[in-house]
């Protein structure tokens, strides 16, 4: 299985990205178990490469909630992975259910597949839990993106390490 970034240089970012509808993302969601080796791998490099690498933030980016988790990832035909975000049950990091650790992978920003992943992260969590509300601890320079997607923000500005962060909730659905 290829790594995140094999293959997928700026020479040919434009013939891949265009837009994310026109790039054919293979979305699937797995509770922890069910990822095999070189799946659970893949995400994990991802993570370490953004959150930690590339965000210059010296942080224990594997927490011991994983295993609790839902893991939305987005893979191109060939599979690799392009996109991801971990959902948590409620009581597992919050009171609700919650989204984080979302990305996507440097070829493919600024195609629109955010959205697309976090609108499908947000379906997850109303499939699962219909009657809550949906929370997430956003990086403060989000707050219009997730904004835009129903989330409000629900806290001042505070320090995660070394991000400012806010609190966001997105209200249960309503019938």
């Amino acid at each position: 299985m290829k790594h995140w970034n094999e293959g997928l240089d700026s020479s040919n970012r434009n013939d891949l990205t265009s837009s994310a509808d026109e790039v054919d993302v293979l979305w699937s969601v797995s509770a922890f178990d069910q990822l095999d080796a070189n799946s659970l791998y893949a995400l994990l490099v991802a993570r370490v490469a953004v959150f930690v690498v590339e965000q210059h933030c010296a942080y224990q980016e594997l927490d011991g909630l994983d295993s609790a988790a839902l893991h939305l990832t987005g893979r191109l035909a060939n599979g690799d992975l392009v996109a991801l975000a971990r959902i948590l049950p409620p009581g597992t990091r919050f009171g609700e259910p919650s989204i984080g650790r979302v990305l996507t992978l440097p070829p493919m920003r600024g195609t629109g597949l955010g959205r697309i992943l976090m609108q499908r992260a947000i379906e997850v969590c109303r499939q699962h839990w219909p009657e809550l509300p949906i929370r997430l601890s956003a990086q403060q320079h989000l707050e219009g993106f997730y904004g835009s997607l129903g989330f409000v923000t629900t806290s001042e500005p505070y320090d995660e390490d070394g991000i400012q962060h806010i609190d966001m909730r997105r209200a249960a659905r309503t019938t």
